[in-house]
Order: structure tokens, then sequence, then C-alpha cells
């Protein structure tokens, strides 16, 4: 159900006179009807944001805090093009992009954003499940049984939300008031962490952090500089090296890539038509994404890997190097610390040859590994909820408030990333077949993300990693999807048939073409990394296919006509 005429006449007029009046009026105006950038919000601020932004800040500290930032700017850009191509043509994205551009690109785009909803679903549940376990009710729901429980209950709460939405424009609006709470408190509690820390007995580095927002490219390839000294001191250097550039260059793409993911890219376009604006509301859609998209993601981010920078980063449990001084927390720690250990090892002695060795003696080994090098093992572990919760506690005072705050807020993260995904989905089926919004087939895509992400996080994820990581190998995958959607919209946005008398002219159309092919430059390579480094030539090989397909296409067309 679409909004009537009558709203959108009383919107477009409310807008006229605030743009008469200024100022003020203009902002409170746009304020008061914002809301595709506050879905933005919601699922940017979701649990891939919030796990990123803790890896960060426990593998690079202060030093990463522009990335995030960076690629937002990016982001909103992209958001930004793609909202102005369909406000001004008021054409659905896929059959613009068909009929102006490229069906290989339309499709591809389209089936891109379906592959990352269907994948990123996963650790949204896996996060969720985390938080329910282990930081609200660790005695209740703590077993591996009760995950279905914890699974089940995030797949209903988010299918109900979603079907209310469905409902039409008060269903819309009560939706989108509990998503601005929600990311207002996500944003209000890391901030009054950092704000806490920042007057407390030890204060917070505030010239260094500031300086942590310059670019340093040179972190792709070289290690943070807490891990510098450690690493000049190991005999093992360079194992640890490539370990750590390793986890640091996935948790830079994980961070990238939960910036602005491609499924973004579809919910604005669809849901700012869906709400019925058009040219008139091209102003009302930049304050949308800045203050509902971009402020808040920045602020939410930069304080969490602030937290955890100061909580994590170079650090580690002094009970995994001292049995002595070991704790509950060191407990859960152990297992990936002997890991991290058992990697050095087999590095020394050969995979096959220390599998061999029975428990003893790989003990044994470990026991004799140098502490400099088990010092780097310790720093090395990856935290899952309780651990991280513990940045929450310069907070509340409490281990036990900071647990219930730190889990009351990765649960409601993870379910209104669950819903954009479903919701995102909706849209994406009645596309693909023609349906009509509201209907069957509408409701049935919408479910897909709760049914794949559920099933595929009991399943599929597995191992000794925590739940919290299933967020980076997920964001990596979304990471190769994105150029397609980037290059599609750089084409768009200059596509003379397409636009119209609103194809951007002069210095405007050049200062914006040399932004977003700086963009798409950075795009490009995280996709590049990913695809290189997890499936080389297998990957190489799917990418030149959709390209040649892309340029027969392209070459056929012109013949044509």
């Amino acid at each position: 159900m679409n909004p009537s005429n009558n709203n959108i006449n009383a919107e477009k007029a409310m807008l006229s006179e605030a743009e008469s009046q200024g100022g003020g009026a203009r902002w409170k105006t746009y304020t008061k009807l914002s809301g595709p950038g506050w879905l933005q919000g919601a699922i940017t601020l979701g649990g891939g944001s919030l796990g990123g932004s803790l890896y960060l800040g426990v593998i690079g500290g202060y030093q990463f805090m522009w990335l995030q930032p960076l690629m937002m700017v990016f982001g909103v850009l992209m958001l930004s093009v793609i909202g102005y191509v369909s406000l001004s043509t008021g054409e659905k994205p896929l059959g613009a992009i068909n009929r102006h551009i490229n069906p290989v690109l339309g499709w591809g785009w389209l089936l891109a954003v379906l592959a990352a909803n269907l994948v990123w679903a996963m650790p949204q549940f896996s996060l969720g499940t985390a938080a329910l376990q282990q930081n609200l009710f660790p005695g209740l729901l703590g077993g591996d049984g009760e995950k279905y429980v914890c699974v089940l209950f995030l797949f209903l709460a988010s299918a109900v939300v979603v079907w209310s939405y469905d409902r039409g424009s008060k269903g819309m609006k009560l939706f989108e008031i509990i998503l601005k709470v929600m990311v207002g408190i996500i944003v209000v509690s890391f901030f009054g962490v950092v704000i806490v820390m920042t007057f407390g007995p030890e204060g917070l580095p505030w010239g260094t952090i500031l300086a942590g927002f310059v670019p340093d490219f040179s972190l792709f390839w070289e290690p943070a500089d807490k891990f510098q000294e450690f690493l000049a001191q190991s005999e093992n250097g360079e194992h640890w090296r490539d370990q750590i550039l390793g986890s640091q260059r996935d948790i830079m793409v994980t961070a990238a890539a939960t910036a602005v993911g491609i499924n973004m890219t579809f919910l604005l376009p669809y849901s700012m038509l869906r709400k019925g604006w058009g040219r008139e509301h091209r102003g009302l859609a930049t304050f949308d994404l800045s203050t509902g998209l971009f402020v808040p993601f920045v602020l939410a981010t930069s304080c969490v890997v602030i937290a955890s920078s100061s909580q994590f980063h170079g650090q580690s449990d002094t009970g995994l190097l001292d049995p002595a001084k070991a704790t509950a927390a060191t407990e859960k720690l152990t297992g990936a610390f002997n890991g991290n250990l058992d990697g050095l090892l087999k590095a020394e002695l050969g995979g096959k040859a220390f599998d061999e060795l029975d428990d003893a003696a790989k003990s044994a080994k470990r026991e004799g590994v140098s502490e400099v090098d088990k010092k780097i093992a310790a720093m090395l572990v990856k935290r899952d909820a309780f651990q991280l919760a513990d940045s929450l506690e310069n907070l509340t005072g409490s281990s036990m408030v900071s647990q219930t705050v730190f889990g009351i807020g990765v649960v409601g993260m993870a379910i209104s990333t669950i819903i954009i995904l479903m919701l995102i989905n909706g849209f994406i089926v009645t596309e693909m077949l023609g349906n009509e919004i509201g209907g069957a087939w509408h409701r049935f895509g919408a479910m897909l993300p709760g049914i794949t992400g559920s099933l595929g996080y009991l399943w599929f994820w597995r191992g000794d990693k925590p739940d919290f990581w299933l967020a980076v190998p997920t964001s990596v995958f979304g990471m190769v999807l994105l150029p397609i959607a980037y290059i599609t919209f750089f084409l768009m946005i200059n596509n003379k048939s397409l636009m119209g008398e609103a194809l951007p002219q002069g210095g405007k159309r050049v200062a914006l073409n040399i932004a977003m092919l700086v963009a798409l430059l950075g795009a490009t390579i995280g996709a590049g990394w990913s695809i290189w480094s997890k499936v080389q030539w297998t990957g190489v090989g799917i990418v030149a296919v959709f390209v040649v397909a892309v340029l027969s296409v392209h070459f056929s067309r012109a013949q044509k006509s």
C-alpha cells in the first residue's frame, strides 16, 4: 500500500514552504519527514558494524579511526547518487538499468543484493544468539541446544515487525520511529562510554585518537604499531606478522563493507519511491542520509573503536600467561590461545608431525614456546560477546550491568538488521517476478533471509572461532559484490537518455565523477583483495565471465541501434 496522493501533496507543500523560509524551518521540516535514511542507519548500525568496530579497535587501536568514516563518505556519496537518479526519473532502478544501461548489470546488481541478504543474515543470528547466551541469559540459555530457542526468538521477533511494516503507512511510520529510537540508544550508549572514560582516572589520549582520523594506508601491508615491538623481539616474527596482517586486512575489509553494503543500495531508492517521494524530495533525501545514516554511524563506530582500543589493543588476559592468575574469563579464551600456539608449532614442526603428537606432548610443546610468542598469541585471541561487553564496564561500573547493557544493544542491533534484510528481500522478489508489494510472493521473499540466516548459522558455523567472528567472513563476501553497484550508479548518473534535464552539468558533474571514481577505486581494491586472498583464480574467472557478458550485451545493443 503506497501513501495516498493527499499525503504526498501535503508533504510537497510543506517542503515548498520550508524552502521559501529557509534556515531552521527547513531543517525542522526535513527532520519531521525523514525516514529512508534511518532505514539505512538501522541496517548499517547492525551487528556487522558493531563486530567490525570492536575487532578494528582490538587489532589496530586508534590507528584505524579513519577507516569507517572515510568509507561512509564514499557510501553516502553513492547512495545520494542513486537517490538523486530515482527521485529525478521516478523510475525503479532495475527497469532503468536494464533499459538504459545494461541488463547484465541490472540483473547482476539485483542478484548480488539477493545473495548478500541471504548470506549477511547469518552473522545477525550468530551475534544475537551470542548476546542472549553469553550476556543476558547465560544460565538459562547457555547450552548448545538452547541456540535453537535463541534463533527462533530472533526470527519470530523480526518477522512480526516486518509484517506490521507491510500493512501500510501507519506500520511504516511506527517502524521508522522504533528504528530511530534503537539507533539513538546505540549511539548514546557507546558515546556515554567514551565520556566516562575521558573523565576517568586514566583519561583518554585524545591527541592520539584525533591523529587516528588521518588515513594511514600503510596499514594494508604493515601491522599496527603496538605489535611491532613484540615482533622485533620474537624469533618467529615473520609467522606472527603474516597472521596479524591476514586478520588485520580481513577486519579492515569488514569495517569497510559494513559501512555501506550492496544491499543498502537497493533499499534506499525503493523505500523512497514507496513513500511517494519525487523531485521535490531531493534536498530532504540528502539531509535524511546525513542525519539518519552518516552522523549516527560515525559517532557510534568511532566510540566503539575507542572503547575496544583502550580495553583490548595490544593487551592480553594475564591468566593465559600465568595460570595462577586465571579467571572465569580466561577459561573462555584458552581454546583460541592454544589454537594460536598450535599454528606456530605447526609452522615449525610441520602440520602432520604436530597432529600426530598426543595431548601431553602437545601441551609440553606449548609450554616450551617463548614468553614473547605467548604474549603475541594471547593478544591475537578473538574475543566473543562476554569479553567485548567489558568495554561498557567503564560506563556502568558493574560487570553484570555492562553485560546486560551490551546484550540488549547487540540483540537490538541484530533484530533491526534482520528486519531490514527481510524488508529488502521482499522488494527484491517482487521486482524479480513483477508482482505487487504486499502480496504472497513479497511476504515469501521477506522471510527468506530469516530462513537462510538462521539455518546457515545453526548448520554451517562451527569451530573454535567465536560467534561474533562470523561477521568478518560474511563481510568479506559482501565487499566482493559492492563494485557491481558502484559502477552501475556511475553509468546511470552520466546517462543522458535516463537523466534527461536532471543530468548534472559543468563543474558539478566533473567533481561528482571524480569523487565517484575514487569511491569505485576503493571498493574495487577491497573486492580484488578479497577475491584473490580467498578464492584466487576461481574468483578471477567468475569476474572475467561477468565482464565478458556485460561487454557482449553492450556491443550487441550498439550494433542494433
